[in-house]
Formats: C-alpha cells, sequence, structure tokens
C-alpha cells in the first residue's frame, strides 16, 4: 500500500492543472502529459506507478462485459482513450475486480489506498484515494484532482460519497 501512495503523493506538484479535454494517448500504458489531468488520472497514475496499467484493465473488462458498464456516452465500443479516465467506468470495474464497500459517515472505515467517489454539488461525479495521513480531527486526508491539480486535503465528507472500494494487488 506504501508504493501505492508513494505514486499518487509524487503527483501533488506536478499534476498543476485540471484539463478535462478528450486527447489521443498510446494504448496501452498510455497517459496525458503529467502537469495536467482530472481526478481519475490521480488514481490511474497511482496505480501504474505499482505496475497495475488501469487503462489496459477498464478497457479489457469493458470488451469482456460491456454490459456492466453505464451507457452514458453513446459510444458504439470501448475507447482506451478515455474510458479509464471516467468516473463511472472505474466504480464498475473496482467494484467487479475489489471490492465494494458500504458507504459510511464514519472516518475509521475508510483506510489507506481505499478509493472514494463522490457527486459534487453541480452533480459531477469525482474520485480520489484515502490517504495515510489525517486532518487534525483525525479524518484521513485525499490525493484528489478537483481543479487545481493534485492536491492532499481533508475532503472526505466535504461531498456526497457515492462508492466506497478497495481494490488490491499482489505488486501492492
Amino acid at each position: 500500500m506504501a508504493q501505492l501512495l508513494q505514486s499518487a503523493y509524487a503527483q501533488v506538484g506536478k499534476t498543476v492543472s485540471y484539463d478535462p479535454g478528450y486527447t489521443s494517448i498510446a494504448f496501452p500504458g498510455g497517459d496525458v502529459p503529467i502537469e495536467r489531468g482530472v481526478c481519475t488520472d490521480v488514481v490511474v497514475r497511482a496505480y501504474r506507478g505499482i505496475g497495475v496499467d488501469l487503462q489496459l484493465l477498464v478497457h479489457e473488462d469493458m470488451r469482456a462485459a460491456p454490459g456492466a458498464y453505464p451507457k452514458l456516452w453513446r459510444l458504439s465500443r470501448p475507447d482506451p482513450n478515455i474510458d479509464h479516465r471516467r468516473v463511472p467506468n472505474l466504480a464498475v470495474f473496482f467494484a467487479r475486480h475489489g471490492k465494494a464497500l458500504p458507504i459510511s459517515k464514519d472516518a475509521r472505515d475508510y483506510k489507506p489506498g481505499d478509493i472514494v467517489t463522490w457527486r459534487l454539488s453541480g452533480g459531477l461525479a469525482h474520485i480520489g484515494l484515502v490517504s495515510d495521513k489525517q486532518s487534525g480531527g483525525g479524518r484521513p486526508l485525499v490525493i484528489h484532482n478537483i481543479g487545481a491539480g493534485a492536491q492532499l486535503e481533508d475532503v472526505l465528507f466535504e461531498f456526497e460519497v457515492t462508492g466506497h472500494y478497495r481494490y488490491r494487488t499482489g505488486v501492492n
């Protein structure tokens, strides 16, 4: 777990802007430039840092089980440039291949490395990684990108929590 979190922390100060634009990227192992990205890129890059390519894994799972994934973008087939960069797709993947945990208002239920999804006030989906650091109030801080680049912040209960996942691999 320490390697996953180190990979997420390493993005703070490097990913300095929020850019949701569609970009053609290499496949597998593709990424937008490190200085920009969205909330999902924080999670994707953290896992990539420990040798887990969510771009490839999500793409393969969407091809194998297309009915499991939301049809929000009216695509006729999976798109490896963007599918892993969408919160609803990552939520499905983590629920299918990890563990979907109960949503709780108790900070102690959220462990380092857990993935949390939220619905922001404007209805947008958001995602971040629970860190191993805590706020003065004892809440775990979250590594995420909500508009100012990758940040470590006390936001666990700032928005409506819509998902809580644990995705462990043999490499972390």
